[in-house]
């Protein structure tokens, strides 16, 4: 009964809301007439009931008058029976006259003034309270009839707007003007490939239906967030010169069942009417995911979008000539249906750009700025690994503020490499004084690059540092020396190794009493490589194992208890081996802490004053230390 009782309050709720646009109306009306009668009574009281009139010098009350009148002080005594009023001028003031409130129907005042022996003059005025009175009442209908309009044209809007309710929002270009062309896209040349096709398809659509060709319905780019889906679809737009529909996929929900599937059948009307022409929809998981999957079953209003969006674009009619071009960074909660061929035929990578990449989104993005010439965008390129081409914009942007913060006319290397710093690792903060911390951090990051210098295998040294960013006391920086898609075992090993540097310095240096709690994080990294390793790559005494798969979101419909998928003696042999990774690298950590002891010193010695040592420096006091502590075992 309760599901019952919610279902016909969701269903009634537009009635409801009728029902309340046609009672304020006359409710409103009612307040008005209200008013109206008050104003009208008000008005008619202030015409009709004389005003008495404050005492002062120039005025006499009714009763004084009579009583001077009796007196015989007036001389002359000027009467207005249409106004009800009287000029009275007295014997001892014979220049000034005063005014006299008297009573209406008062027929024996004339002859009361005639015994006094005053001069006596009747006079009649022109009576405008009836114009008044006309003109009071004109302007009060006149307000009613305009707050009547008033309210007319707001219900006619409210009502408007709930018969556009289901209409669509997409916003609408005969061309799109973008300003964003496919030389102003880099970094993503195979997506790029892919989606001239669609250009020149709607270009010269000849081209392809003289060999009995059909371009994709529908392409889907995939791809994280920043890598430059949306940029794609505007260079599209700009590129191809036919209408544009764009939008975003949580611009279809709405709280009312069936308003998202009626946007997109608005949409897909519109953009029939104006085919052949191009649809790219923004973030479609918002309104793509799979049907009834995750605890508590599915949405309908979302399900019922879906449905329709399945339907129009390759449904019993079909949708020739409208492409539709959408993106998304979450391809795995997407429904099967939609990702069928026919409907989103290609699905287009969109990656974090390699070196090439990198390097040509750094000379789109930095056309306009002002680029000190001995700054290499070659060095920014293969120092940024990882970075997305929002990434590398961002990046730019930051060197340009900082470069006017310090009043430079062009961005140099140093804004180029503090900017680097700002973005990975955070705000710079104010460095530590020469005390046992200071030190003490210094043999930890130390301890980190020399481990990682003396493994063969692992990532060259780009910088050590000592000044604070973001939550981390100091920093090793490490750069690929190439980039390759697979890791080796030899190198995940030396990462391991060199991560686990810092702890092991801690503990030759000054004892194991003495470790404190900056490897914190270190250790996470180390214990997740290691337990990979084991459960997910096969590199342990396991064998060729994958004994953990991939974590699925809960609401995918997948099993939400992650239950365990081998036996708890296999978690106890899994535990032991990723424990004897640990170790065995651990130890051979301390081992080249112990056997390069003399070269941690000096350069920690140097690094605490500097503060910052750059890699090719570091390289060559290595070399350097190393020499002299041969030559000393050798005396």
């Amino acid at each position: 009964m309760k599901r019952l009782s919610q279902k016909n309050l969701c269903t009634s709720t537009p009635q409801n809301l009728r029902l309340t646009k046609s009672v304020k109306p006359k409710a409103r009306l009612g307040s008005l007439g209200r008013l109206a009668a008050g104003w009208m009574i008000l008005q008619t009281v202030l015409l009709a009931t004389p005003v008495l009139a404050q005492k002062d010098q120039s005025s006499l009350n009714y009763g004084e008058f009579l009583r001077k009148l009796e007196q015989g002080e007036v001389s002359k005594v000027e009467l207005d029976e249409t106004n009800n009023r009287a000029k009275v001028t007295l014997k001892q003031q014979p220049e000034v006259s005063k005014d006299v409130l008297v009573f209406e129907n008062n027929p024996g005042l004339a002859s009361k003034i005639r015994e006094s022996g005053a001069e006596f003059e009747n006079k009649t005025s022109i009576d405008r309270s009836t114009t008044a009175s006309i003109l009071i009442n004109l302007l009060v209908i006149f307000l009613l009839l305009l707050g009547l309009i008033m309210i007319i044209r707001r219900s006619a809007n409210v009502s408007g707007q709930a018969f556009s309710f289901g209409k669509s929002r997409a916003r609408f270009q005969m061309e799109a003007k973008t300003g964003v062309k496919f030389d102003d896209v880099a970094g993503i040349e195979e997506a790029k490939e892919e989606l001239q096709e669609v250009v020149t398809f709607l270009k010269e659509p000849e081209k392809f239906t003289a060999v009995g060709a059909k371009i994709p319905r529908g392409m889907l780019l995939i791809g994280p967030p920043g890598t430059g889906k949306t940029l794609l679809a505007k260079a599209i737009a700009g590129e191809a010169g036919v209408p544009f529909f764009s939008i975003s996929g949580s611009e279809f929900v709405e709280m009312f069942v069936g308003v998202g599937a009626s946007r997109v059948r608005d949409l897909f009307r519109k953009a029939k009417e104006n085919a052949p022409c191009l649809i790219f929809i923004d973030e479609i998981d918002a309104v793509g995911r799979q049907r009834g999957a995750g605890i508590g079953g599915g949405n309908d209003e979302r399900e019922q979008t879906l449905n329709q969006l399945l339907t129009e674009m390759d449904g019993f009619e079909g949708n020739s000539g409208v492409i539709v071009i959408a993106a998304t960074n979450r391809p795995d909660v997407l429904d099967a249906a939609l990702l069928r061929p026919g409907r989103f035929d290609r699905q287009v990578m969109v990656d974090y750009p390699d070196y090439k990449g990198r390097l040509g989104i750094l000379e789109v993005h930095s056309r306009d700025k002002k680029i000190d010439s001995e700054v290499s965008l070659e060095a920014i390129a293969r120092r940024t690994p990882g970075f997305s081409g929002a990434d590398l914009a961002n990046l730019l942007n930051e060197a340009a503020i900082l470069t006017a913060r310090r009043r430079k006319e062009a961005v140099t290397m140093s804004e180029i490499n503090d900017a680097v710093d700002r973005v990975v690792a955070g705000m710079e903060g104010t460095p530590l004084i020469d005390s046992k911390a200071k030190r003490l951090i210094a043999y930890h990051e130390i301890g980190h690059a020399i481990v990682a210098t003396l493994t063969p295998g692992h990532d060259l040294v780009e910088k050590v540092t000592l000044i604070p960013r973001g939550q981390a006391k100091g920093l090793t920086w490490f750069t690929p020396d190439e980039e390759q898609g697979l890791v080796a075992r030899s190198q995940i090993l030396a990462k391991i190794t060199s991560t686990l540097g810092g702890r092991a310095a801690e503990d030759i240096i000054f004892g194991d009493t003495e470790v404190t709690t900056g490897a914190s994080n270190d250790l996470e990294k180390v214990t997740s490589m290691a337990r990979q390793m084991v459960t997910k790559f096969g590199m342990s005494d396991l064998g060729l194992l994958a004994l953990e798969s991939q974590e699925q979101p809960v609401f995918l419909g997948n099993d939400s208890m992650q239950r365990s998928e081998y036996s708890e003696a296999i978690a106890a042999r899994i535990d032991s081996q990723v424990r004897t990774i640990v170790l065995q690298c651990y130890e051979n950590a301390k081992k080249i802490i112990q056997e390069n002891r003399y070269t941690i010193d000096r350069i920690t010695d140097i690094l605490v004053e500097k503060e910052t040592i750059e890699g090719e420096e570091f390289r060559k006091l290595v070399k350097k230390f190393s020499a002299s502590s041969l030559k000393k075992l050798a005396v």
